[in-house]
């Protein structure tokens, strides 16, 4: 399993980046991406310390870390320019805090997310044809969550996705040692979300395509 949306102290999250690291190996991981919310007066901090574990510690734990940020509402019109600053910071991955219904995120931020291209979207909510079909000429992965609350509107993204060919990911969301679900989970998650054997195959192998993607960014 690969998971490119966790969180760590630096923002939210419960754990360390050492014991994130070790729970998730433990939990059938092989690749995890730490992810924390990030906005301009954070983006450094985060990068610096995630990046520094990840570069000096992250192979002690039997699985690849990859150092990035989730900007996390973050208004439209900046997005652009925050993805290119955290790329110019050394983030391996970029993921942009999509308008989940269960959260007051900002008309636009899907749209400037994708149009930013960045790495995943998470948790996209009601995203709009228009959205899909852009996110999948750019070739941008759309996240299937399965976090509580975000993951309420899966299915309208597996469905999307469907017809207009954009990639999909799984992902946790992961801010506690609970959130980190076993593979069969994961799997019941996505096939509850209206995916099909095939389609859930075809998610495990883009997130197994990202990762490589990510690995020759360093």
């Amino acid at each position: 399993m690969i998971d490119f949306h966790t969180h760590t102290v630096f923002s939210d999250g419960e754990l360390i980046p050492a014991e994130l690291a070790r729970r998730a190996r433990i939990a059938g991981y092989r690749a995890v991406a730490m992810t924390d919310h990030a906005d301009s007066s954070n983006i450094e901090i985060i990068l610096e310390n995630v990046h520094r574990f990840s570069k000096k510690h992250g192979h002690f734990f039997d699985l690849d870390v990859f150092s990035g940020v989730e900007l996390t509402h973050v208004p439209p019109g900046l997005i652009g320019e925050m993805v290119d600053q955290a790329r110019d910071l050394g983030a391996q991955i970029v993921v942009v805090h999509g308008e989940t219904i269960v959260e007051p995120v900002a008309e636009g931020t899907n749209l400037s997310a994708i149009e930013a291209k960045v790495d995943v979207l998470a948790h996209p909510g009601l995203i709009t044809e228009i959205e899909v079909e852009l996110a999948a000429e750019y070739g941008v992965h759309l996240e299937i969550t399965t976090r509580k609350g975000h993951s309420l509107t899966n299915g309208h993204v597996v469905e999307l996705a469907r017809k207009f060919g954009a990639k999909l990911v799984i992902n946790n969301d992961a801010h506690a040692p609970g959130d980190l679900v076993s593979r069969e989970m994961r799997r019941k998650i996505a096939l509850g979300a209206g995916m099909t054997p095939k389609e859930y195959e075809q998610s495990e192998e883009n997130s197994r395509q990202l990762a490589q993607k990510i690995m020759m960014r360093r």
